[in-house]
């Protein structure tokens, strides 16, 4: 499907409709259109012609009526995190900024769900769900992250392996199509059986369906006990299969991650840890009095027959909330151990039984490619990321890179895995889609041609060619 670049005539007059229907919602500078436009990798920056703040449901349908009558592109933005260009408006157009639209409409402790704008952060919900009992467990790793880009770009973290993705924790939403029609894709019921699941045919859509105005969303109660747990092994291999292991005896593991001697070097340093520098294990378990402790030590048993070094629960509520701090910050602390470099940072998914096998061979092809690529990862659902730190200026460099990046997709693919766990395809890894999916990719392109026929939803992401 081909989204031809509007020409700029049509640009000027979408914009002029637009700052006359919104009025004070419409910016034109150049540093503001560029800061709606950076991806934190490698993928240029390609920013929109203008960016409009919409504030409620009634200013997207007005933005996407304008936008239409023009066959002008409209990017949804929320906060800017992720990581596959998803905001970049290669055909320029609209960026639409939802972060005035960040009210929490409706919680509801009895049903165990709430409503919030898109626009909502993530970390906000949360701090005004502090004194319900209840919390919103999907953690990308960031607090700024909002409600409505984490369910179109799909997104989960730390928490996924006992809580799920966001696929699995958005009951419903409100979306404004591309014929300015508002929709409601589900009732608040926790099940259904009725007709064609659209909430999770946006839920993942990268906004190029529709844009996603409001998030209904499942509540968990708090757990009665946390316990965090450091695990520190000889080899990558060994924290694997321990990860394996756990995950097939059932243990209620809420997080479990792995960061290999590289990355851990660097978290010591920024976050003000002594951890030994081998590939090492984060993990926490949820759960109701002594029934944490018994799993906890049911862990250890596994990480011993795999030869744990060492293993170490943390001592208080403030040491755990200091892990999982610099366990989140590991992005920033690699970046600071390489001043000057940028991380180009890929995530790739398999199936846990094949987990140990496909870190092993990137970590040899790292060597190899003699790249410096820490890796984390939350393995308990086989999804590990490369941070691949490039030296600006190098082309040598980057096309080891860019090799790398290919046969790390390609290697996840061939084990029956995706070329994505939880970044998204955007604009970064398109070119894998058709050899995951296959044919299923010409049923997308068929789908995005029926909802959004002239192709002005977030072109240039997922399957559109431009």
């Amino acid at each position: 499907m081909q989204s031809p670049r509007p020409d700029h005539n049509a640009c000027r007059a979408a914009i002029a409709d637009l700052q006359q229907s919104l009025p004070g919602l419409v910016e034109t500078g150049e540093g503001i259109c560029r800061q709606h436009a950076h991806t934190l990798t490698w993928i240029e920056c390609q920013p929109p012609d203008a960016v409009v703040f919409a504030r409620s449901t009634v200013d997207v349908v007005e933005v996407v009526r304008i936008a239409a009558r023009h066959r002008v592109p409209i990017i949804p933005f929320g906060a800017g995190t992720s990581l596959e260009g998803h905001v970049n408006a290669p055909l320029g157009g609209i960026s639409l900024d939802l972060s005035r639209m960040s009210e929490i409409l409706r919680v509801d402790t009895g049903d165990l769900d709430c409503t919030v704008e898109a626009g909502c952060p993530r970390g906000k919900l949360n701090a005004y769900l502090r004194d319900t009992g209840l919390f919103f467990p999907v953690d990308p790793g960031t607090e700024e992250a909002t409600i409505g880009g984490m369910a179109s770009t799909r997104a989960s973290g730390t928490t996924a392996v006992r809580y799920g993705t966001m696929r699995d924790n958005v009951v419903a939403v409100k979306a404004v199509m591309a014929n300015g029609e508002v929709i409601d894709t589900a009732s608040r019921a926790r099940k259904s059986s009725a007709g064609y699941d659209l909430t999770r045919l946006l839920v993942g859509a990268e906004g190029t369906l529709g844009i996603i105005t409001e998030v209904t969303l499942r509540l968990r109660g708090v757990p009665e006990r946390v316990v965090a747990t450091v695990a520190a092994f000889p080899t990558l291999e060994a924290a694997c299969n321990t990860t394996m292991a756990a995950m097939a005896m059932g243990l209620g593991l809420a997080r479990i991650e792995l960061l290999d001697p590289v990355v851990l070097g660097a978290v010591n340093a920024h976050s003000g840890l002594s951890l030994a520098e081998v590939p090492t294990l984060f993990i926490e378990f949820h759960g109701a009095g002594a029934a944490v402790e018994e799993e906890a030590a049911m862990f250890a048993e596994l990480a011993d027959g795999e030869g744990a070094l060492s293993l170490a629960a943390a001592a208080d509520e403030t040491e755990r909330r200091k892990l999982w701090k610099a366990r989140h910050d590991a992005l920033w602390a690699v970046r600071e151990a390489w001043p000057g470099r940028t991380p180009l940072i890929t995530d790739v998914c398999v199936p846990i039984s094949r987990l140990a096998e496909c870190v092993r061979e990137t970590e040899a092809d790292i060597e190899a490619s003699g790249l410096i690529a820490p890796i984390v990862g939350h393995v308990g659902d086989g999804n590990f990321h490369a941070i691949v730190m490039h030296e600006p200026g190098d082309p040598a460099e980057r096309g080891r890179i860019a090799a790398f990046s290919s046969r790390l997709a390609e290697r996840a693919i061939a084990m029956e895995g995706t070329c994505t766990g939880e970044h998204g395809i955007g604009q970064g890894k398109m070119n894998y889609l058709r050899m995951e999916l296959g044919a299923g990719v010409d049923v997308m392109a068929c789908i995005k041609q029926a909802l959004d026929p002239d192709g002005i939803f977030n072109p240039g992401k997922i399957i559109s060619r431009c």
